[in-house]
């Protein structure tokens, strides 16, 4: 919080970057999210999390790592996993390497549905990037690696603790 009384207001530039920024998070959700729900059942979460489970070395990922890649709270992935598991999509597991993490993997089943949503949600994402030049897809990727903030535990490794 600034120590002056007076707020910092946005430059034009400040503000034109902001209310961008701003616009994507309010747009990008809904127009990934309702042709997987359309299709597959899917909100983009739930996709999100099989697919990134489906791209671990063997189908096979932590918890935490997970609720970081597909940008949720370990509670909201702990929700979904356990309607995954019901549905025989997923298995939980200790993880061996350190009991304190617990492991999610993708069963066959899983892998399955995963594959039938893929085009969909590629056909989805490449309306957003087609239209971009190479640059501004750096460019982009760069600014997401800035605002993205990696959780403690995941930054330290095995040293940090977590019940992901």
């Amino acid at each position: 919080m600034a120590t002056s009384d007076a707020p910092r207001w946005l430059s034009p530039a400040e503000k034109e970057a902001w209310t961008g920024l701003v616009s994507l998070v309010l747009l990008l959700p809904g127009r990934l999210e309702a042709p997987l729900q359309q299709e597959s059942g899917l909100t983009l979460f739930e996709y999100l999390t099989l697919s990134h489970i489906s791209e671990a070395p063997e189908r096979r990922l932590r918890m935490s790592e997970l609720a970081y890649l597909a940008n949720g709270s370990l509670s909201r992935l702990s929700n979904v996993v356990k309607r995954f598991e019901q549905r025989a999509w997923v298995e939980r597991s200790p993880d061996p390497d350190d009991g304190r993490y617990t492991l999610v993997t993708l069963t066959d089943a899983g892998f399955t549905v995963v594959q039938a949503a893929a085009p969909v949600h590629l056909d989805s994402v490449r309306q957003v990037l087609d239209p971009l030049t190479a640059a501004d897809q750096q460019a982009l990727a760069r600014i997401a690696a800035k605002l993205r903030v990696r959780p403690a535990d995941l930054t330290q490794g095995a040293s940090g603790r977590s019940s992901g």
